[in-house]
């Protein structure tokens, strides 16, 4: 199936643009590039055995979940069908987790930043990889038309670092959508990610395209790792961060991750969703 045409942006680093009022002035810093960053052992692990014992158990959780929330589901869709015109469900690109590439494979990619010095042909490189993220609309569906400015992803050296994730008067919400933030359903059809192997229950958010422009070269590194549906930085503020606080909750994460602290992620989002902590 393919994924329908929406104006409605969806994801935390999306709605993060929802604080500039109009595009910056003065020299542009969008390259619309990202750098391909080499890998390195950055990404920790509980080891092999225990990994994978986690995904035999990830699998079949996350199944059980998204069958046992079909009523919650169906309830939603109907609901955002009635409130505002347009499909019940929104698709949008993101970038997962990267591929290895070995530098003589990217001499021709225009949409790379290569390191200082140019690619070691042998050498291997991040390179992330688009999926398509699934959740429920929480924005109006023409929200590009009626809010153009919140689309210009137009910002100076370290500008977006400084924007909150989430806008509680973010005026792309539905009524409908706004109750769906506030208590974190929106984000269910995101088990069917975790299903088809492009998510995991725990990682850092799935970035849109339009920001990994924005990164730094160390920051690349986020995407060593499978993006997940929680992770350090919702159980330590959600949207009371900034983006560039976010973006390092998700590096700690990527560097001490480990069956453990997953575990441990886990039960403390189960008491963030009951305090709500963070979500608007």
């Amino acid at each position: 199936m393919s994924p329908p045409q929406d104006g409605a942006a969806a994801s935390i680093g999306e709605t993060a643009v929802s604080k500039a009022t109009a595009a910056p002035t003065g020299p542009q810093s969008r390259t619309g590039r990202m750098h391909a960053v080499p890998v390195q052992d950055v990404v920790s692990s509980s080891g092999l055995v225990a990994e994978t014992l986690y995904r035999a158990v990830e699998f079949p959780l996350a199944l059980i979940v998204l069958v046992c929330a079909l009523p919650v589901m169906l309830i939603e869709a109907i609901l955002i069908r009635l409130d505002s015109p347009g499909p019940a469900l929104f698709f949008q690109k993101r970038l997962g987790r990267a591929r290895m590439v070995r530098g003589r494979d990217l001499g021709g990619r225009t949409d790379l930043i290569p390191p200082p010095g140019g690619y070691d042909p042998d050498a291997f490189y991040y390179v992330p990889t688009p999926f398509y993220l699934v959740k429920f609309r929480s924005m109006y569906r023409d929200a590009r038309t009626r809010f153009p400015e919140l689309y210009a992803y137009d910002y100076r050296p370290g500008e977006l670092h400084q924007q909150y994730c989430a806008d509680e008067n973010d005026p792309r919400l539905t009524r409908i959508g706004r109750i769906l933030r506030k208590l974190s359903i929106d984000e269910l059809p995101n088990l069917w990610c975790v299903l088809t192997g492009h998510m995991r229950l725990v990682g850092p958010r799935p970035e849109a395209p339009e920001f990994v422009q924005y990164y730094t070269p160390e920051e690349m590194y986020r995407f060593s790792v499978k993006p997940g549906i929680t992770g350090l930085f919702q159980i330590n503020g959600r949207g009371l961060l900034t983006w560039g606080e976010q973006l390092s909750w998700d590096l700690k994460y990527v560097r001490t991750r480990s069956v453990g602290l997953d575990l441990k992620i886990l039960a403390l989002t189960v008491k963030r969703l009951i305090d709500r902590h963070g979500a608007f």
